[in-house]
């Protein structure tokens, strides 16, 4: 069964005071960039009333200028308020533990010195053990809900770990004393399977709303792409496979990704070109030039790297040079954006069967799904993706599809109209 396309959703709220609403994002990477435009653009393109104060860290406002500068804080109502460098370093060195009541009193803290009546927390994961245990804010709070893995069940061929199990468990305890909580108003969540099983299984006067993970894809010239790809190096009649995001980050595959190539028949990777792009952190980078070496060395495959921050203007080149992209996750829980501008870009994509992104994968043919902890398995879905023709690896019809089901209007608009209901 596929998802039904949300309703369009008004943008004519029902507004008797203007709003004072903080939104606290304490990182500069991940989904937390591209959230936080799509909102500042759409508040000012729909003129919004009240105010809209951004709390984050100093290095996101080092890290995403351009993203800043939408604000205009002499004229706008949108602003951008960071911690102090103080607090932006005990948050980052924090564990998971001590680094959810340190959120917790950053929250208290900025909501306090903004006058906020409504908070949005942007990372809720991170962040939602004080509220489980009963703690209050001066105002209401939604917040977005990354990670659920309680109904994770109801996927094909699933069979949870004893870890999972506990995991699960844990959020239900922690759901069910959330979806209580005095305070929180909407909880907002990427997973649209885990929203309808929170609202059968969980009582209380918050509930669970579905909020589409924005893609916005403009289909660059082909100028453009022939220019990036000669920039690049990317040799003649070679088929480009492209790894994106933080790519050192051991879940996300890309060690196992390179062991594979060590199986790929040599004729295969004559034909091959691996491009990752991303990872912004130094340390990461060097992690992965260790990781690449003796693939470069001992392969015919080529390997073209480009390291750094994309911003978000560019993302679309990288997908329309690539012929498939490549997003061999490691028992990812929750949601990935890979997945959707692929589809948006039309690219037949390599992942895992596991979880919420296995069961996408499946249910909108978008490529090939693989156990992504086993090499031999990645060997046989890159053969596949070099041998096979398109159309025989995923249906562009339904990638269209679950692209426009993530629009950045429906995005926004579910978070603004669900803001000002409260």
């Amino acid at each position: 069964m596929l998802l039904n396309r949300e309703p369009n959703l008004s943008w004519n709220f029902d507004i008797k005071d203007a709003p004072s609403i903080m939104v606290f994002s304490p990182w500069y990477y991940g989904h937390h960039p591209t959230y936080i435009r799509h909102l500042i653009l759409q508040w000012k393109q729909r003129r919004l009333p009240g105010i809209l104060n951004i709390v984050t860290m100093p290095s996101f406002l080092e890290k995403h200028e351009e993203i800043v500068s939408l604000a205009d804080q002499n004229r706008s109502s949108v602003h951008f308020v960071s911690f102090t460098a103080e607090e932006e370093n005990h948050l980052s060195t924090s564990s998971n533990l001590s680094g959810a009541f340190r959120q917790y009193q950053l929250i208290v803290r900025y909501v306090k010195q903004l006058e906020a009546t409504h908070a949005l927390l942007m990372h809720f994961d991170s962040c939602q053990l004080p509220f489980v245990i009963g703690y209050d804010l001066p105002c209401s709070f939604s917040a977005i809900y990354f990670r659920p893995t309680f109904h994770y069940n109801k996927f094909f061929n699933y069979t949870p770990t004893w870890k999972e199990r506990i995991q699960q468990l844990r959020e239900r305890i922690f759901l069910s004393r959330l979806l209580a909580h005095p305070q929180l108003k909407t909880l907002l969540c990427l997973d649209p399977f885990a929203v309808s099983s929170i609202n059968q299984c969980f009582s209380g006067s918050a509930k669970a709303v579905h909020l589409p993970d924005p893609v916005e894809f403009q289909v660059p010239e082909q100028d453009q792409v022939n220019y990036l790809k000669a920039e690049l190096g990317i040799e003649p009649d070679r088929k480009v496979f492209l790894a994106f995001g933080l790519l050192a980050d051991e879940r996300k595959g890309t060690r196992q990704l390179l062991d594979a190539l060590h199986t790929l028949e040599p004729e295969l990777c004559r034909k091959l070109c691996i491009l990752l792009v991303g990872e912004p952190f130094q340390a990461g980078q060097t992690t992965l030039e260790a990781w690449l070496s003796p693939v470069s060395e001992s392969l015919p495959v080529q390997i073209v790297t480009k390291f750094g921050y994309i911003p978000e203007s560019e993302v679309p080149l990288y997908f329309r040079l690539a012929d498939a992209v490549l997003a061999p996750y490691q028992k990812h829980q929750g949601m990935s954006g890979i997945l959707l501008l692929a589809a948006a870009a039309q690219k037949p994509v390599l992942s895992s069967n596991y979880g919420l992104m296995g069961d996408m994968l499946r249910r909108y043919e978008l490529g090939v799904a693989i156990d992504t902890t086993i090499p031999d398995e990645i060997t046989q879905g890159l053969t596949r993706l070099l041998c096979e023709p398109f159309n025989s690896l995923c249906n562009p019809e339904q990638m269209k599809s679950l692209a426009n089901l993530h629009s950045v209007e429906q995005f926004a608009s579910t978070i603004f109209q669900h803001l000002y209901r409260n």
